[in-house]
């Protein structure tokens, strides 16, 4: 499938408002592997870390996220600003992993590599 075919499927995808939008984005990301895809594959590492970061609910980035609020809280207001600040900074790389994890269940590790 070439790049225009591919871009006008994904246009007409996109505004079809009959389909959900996970669908969408899942019907939009399947097409088939360009030659830029192929120069710009991922290797086994990022690929195994993928798989294996993409059997984790995405909830749990939330939770993890919140708990840093609240565990901050709790220093703060314990008085101990230095471990209060810690746990704070905390709170975006849970919410940046959160996304990371969501785009690789929707997009995948690979448009070259299927395993």
């Amino acid at each position: 499938m070439s790049a225009a075919t591919a871009a006008l499927r994904t246009e007409k995808l996109l505004n079809n408002s009959n389909n959900g939008g996970n669908y969408m984005i899942a019907e939009a990301v399947k097409r088939a592997p360009t030659q830029e895809a192929r120069e710009h594959s991922e290797g086994i590492v990022a690929r195994t870390i993928e798989e294996q970061t993409a059997k984790l609910p995405s909830d749990i980035f939330l939770w993890g996220a919140l708990a840093s609020i609240g565990i901050s809280l709790f220093f703060e207001v314990k008085g101990d600003a230095e471990k209060s600040r810690f746990v704070g900074q905390w709170v975006s790389p849970f919410l940046l992993l959160g996304v990371y994890n969501k785009l690789v269940k929707i997009a995948g590790s690979d448009r070259v590599h299927t395993s």
